[in-house]
């Protein structure tokens, strides 16, 4: 095994206790090749609403989607200050007929805040169907041990007896509502969409020659292909971060679950 890098930062969270998929899902790799799709969407939808753009340009993106040199992308961004930027011109060196038309219209957080929405959703998707079997395994344990006596306690001190079964359903309990908790979060969780530098979509009304009824379908088509149900009606240029605040209390539900 290659040494580590022991000059860098490393977080013991993603090291020692993340899952694999969930490593991955919050890696570069994810990140940087969610972008590419994200491009590709946008071309896809923006092509299909009379865009010049051709079949030819994002069959060639779609080749490139894995296809990143994080060394030019890193020697880039020293250069133009700017990641997203950075990445665009690393995307267009590999896809170079595509290179015209990759983020038209957009801003950063296109692809920035639009890939976040979509690494928590699919981090949700890791999550949940692991609650719900520990919540299974915790049943099973409940009813083994239903009959299986066990010391109380109320402020700390010795009380009435229980069982084990049923001290086992008090967790069980909190797990269902924290399971509940963030299959609701899952379900409302909205796509930013295409809106635009400040969330005005005038860059998107100048491609369509101000057809109003074209950039809405755009943010309806980009929605759809990213696999989301609903998308925010208003945003500034970004997704509004109480969706980072409600998230975050869900998990931190979760976690003083568990600790307990």
């Amino acid at each position: 095994m290659a040494e580590k890098n022991r000059n860098i930062y490393r977080s013991q969270l993603s090291e020692r206790y993340a899952s694999k998929e969930m490593s991955y899902n919050f890696s570069d790799n994810r990140k940087f090749s969610t972008w590419r799709e994200l491009w590709v969407i946008l071309a896809k939808a923006e092509m299909e609403l009379g865009a010049p753009i051709t079949q030819e340009q994002i069959n060639e993106m779609e080749a490139n989607i894995h296809n990143i040199d994080y060394v030019m992308a890193s020697a880039k961004e020293r250069e133009v200050r700017h990641d997203v930027m950075a990445h665009v011109h690393t995307f267009g060196h590999v896809a170079p007929k595509a290179a015209p038309i990759i983020h038209l219209g957009c801003t950063s957080c296109y692809v920035g805040d639009n890939a976040d929405l979509i690494i928590l959703r699919d981090g949700m998707d890791i999550l949940l169907p692991k609650l719900a079997r520990c919540i299974d395994r915790l049943s099973k344990f409940a009813d083994q041990y239903k009959d299986l006596p066990t010391l109380g306690f109320t402020h700390y001190q010795p009380a009435q007896l229980t069982t084990v079964g049923k001290r086992a359903c008090l967790w069980i309990s909190d797990l269902v509502a924290d399971l509940q908790n963030i299959e609701r979060l899952r379900k409302e969780l909205r796509f930013r969409g295409a809106k635009g530098t400040t969330g005005t979509q005038a860059s998107f009304l100048d491609l369509f020659n101000g057809e109003h009824e074209k950039v809405e379908k755009l943010d309806e088509l980009v929605t759809k292909m990213a696999g989301f149900e609903k998308r925010f009606m208003v945003t500034g240029q970004t997704y509004p971060r109480k969706v980072d605040y409600n998230v975050l209390a869900g998990l931190s539900g979760l976690g003083a679950t568990i600790h307990k």
